[in-house]
Protein backbone atom coordinates (compact mmCIF):
# COMPACT_ATOMS: atom_id res chain seq x y z
CA UNK A 1 0.00 0.00 0.00
CA UNK A 2 1.56 3.52 -1.06
CA UNK A 3 -0.20 5.27 1.80
CA UNK A 4 2.00 5.86 5.00
CA UNK A 5 0.62 6.01 8.54
CA UNK A 6 0.24 9.54 8.68
CA UNK A 7 -1.87 9.83 5.68
CA UNK A 8 -4.05 6.93 6.44
CA UNK A 9 -4.87 8.52 9.88
CA UNK A 10 -5.94 11.84 8.22
CA UNK A 11 -8.02 9.85 5.73
CA UNK A 12 -10.23 8.12 8.31
CA UNK A 13 -10.17 11.56 10.45
CA UNK A 14 -11.55 13.44 7.85
CA UNK A 15 -13.68 10.87 6.97
CA UNK A 16 -15.10 9.80 10.23
CA UNK A 17 -15.66 13.91 10.89
CA UNK A 18 -17.80 14.39 7.97
CA UNK A 19 -19.69 11.31 7.01
CA UNK A 20 -19.76 10.07 11.33
CA UNK A 21 -17.09 8.33 13.60
CA UNK A 22 -19.28 5.13 12.28
CA UNK A 23 -17.90 5.45 8.59
CA UNK A 24 -15.99 2.52 7.03
CA UNK A 25 -13.00 3.68 5.24
CA UNK A 26 -11.66 1.61 1.85
CA UNK A 27 -8.91 2.24 -0.28
CA UNK A 28 -8.95 0.27 -3.37
CA UNK A 29 -7.24 1.09 -7.02
CA UNK A 30 -3.86 1.96 -7.84
CA UNK A 31 -2.77 3.00 -4.27
CA UNK A 32 -2.95 -0.61 -3.51
CA UNK A 33 -0.07 -1.89 -5.43
CA UNK A 34 3.56 -1.47 -4.39
CA UNK A 35 4.75 -1.73 -7.75
CA UNK A 36 3.25 1.14 -9.38
CA UNK A 37 3.84 5.23 -8.60
CA UNK A 38 1.84 7.96 -8.57
CA UNK A 39 -2.24 7.91 -9.12
CA UNK A 40 -5.06 9.07 -7.24
CA UNK A 41 -6.32 8.13 -3.91
CA UNK A 42 -9.77 5.67 -4.51
CA UNK A 43 -11.79 5.60 -1.43
CA UNK A 44 -15.13 3.72 -1.13
CA UNK A 45 -16.78 5.19 2.34
CA UNK A 46 -19.52 3.09 3.64
CA UNK A 47 -21.63 5.47 6.04
CA UNK A 48 -25.53 5.36 6.95
CA UNK A 49 -26.92 7.23 5.16
CA UNK A 50 -24.70 7.23 2.27
CA UNK A 51 -22.85 10.40 2.28
CA UNK A 52 -24.38 13.05 -0.34
CA UNK A 53 -23.09 15.01 -3.10
CA UNK A 54 -22.13 18.04 -0.91
CA UNK A 55 -20.36 16.03 1.85
CA UNK A 56 -18.50 14.21 -0.47
CA UNK A 57 -17.01 17.69 -1.67
CA UNK A 58 -16.03 18.91 1.27
CA UNK A 59 -14.20 15.20 1.90
CA UNK A 60 -12.28 15.77 -1.09
CA UNK A 61 -11.36 19.63 -0.89
CA UNK A 62 -10.17 18.41 2.71
CA UNK A 63 -8.10 15.50 1.36
CA UNK A 64 -6.28 16.79 -1.67
CA UNK A 65 -5.20 19.42 0.70
CA UNK A 66 -3.60 17.26 3.17
CA UNK A 67 -2.11 15.06 1.39
CA UNK A 68 -1.27 17.06 -1.94
CA UNK A 69 -2.77 13.91 -4.04
CA UNK A 70 -5.64 13.92 -5.80
CA UNK A 71 -8.72 12.07 -4.29
CA UNK A 72 -11.73 10.01 -6.27
CA UNK A 73 -14.23 9.24 -3.42
CA UNK A 74 -17.40 6.76 -3.66
CA UNK A 75 -19.96 6.50 -1.15
CA UNK A 76 -22.40 3.50 -0.23
CA UNK A 77 -24.88 2.62 2.40
CA UNK A 78 -23.91 -0.72 3.77
CA UNK A 79 -27.16 -1.19 4.20
CA UNK A 80 -28.21 -1.15 0.65
CA UNK A 81 -27.83 -2.91 -2.37
CA UNK A 82 -24.86 -1.83 -3.89
CA UNK A 83 -24.04 -0.71 -7.97
CA UNK A 84 -21.79 -3.11 -9.84
CA UNK A 85 -19.32 -0.82 -9.39
CA UNK A 86 -19.32 -0.40 -5.42
CA UNK A 87 -19.31 -4.18 -5.07
CA UNK A 88 -16.12 -4.25 -7.79
CA UNK A 89 -14.38 -1.64 -5.74
CA UNK A 90 -15.24 -3.13 -2.56
CA UNK A 91 -13.92 -6.66 -3.42
CA UNK A 92 -10.62 -5.50 -4.17
CA UNK A 93 -10.37 -3.04 -1.36
CA UNK A 94 -8.40 -2.81 2.09
CA UNK A 95 -9.74 -1.24 4.79
CA UNK A 96 -8.24 1.96 6.37
CA UNK A 97 -8.14 2.17 10.06
CA UNK A 98 -6.91 5.75 11.54
CA UNK A 99 -5.85 6.20 15.46
CA UNK A 100 -8.54 6.41 17.84
CA UNK A 101 -8.98 10.13 18.38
Amino acid sequence: MRLNVEQIQDIVGQAHAIAGREATVWLFGSRLDDRRSGGDVDLLIESTPSMGLMQRAQLKMALEGRLQLPVDIIAADPSTPHSAFVKLARAQATRLCGAPT
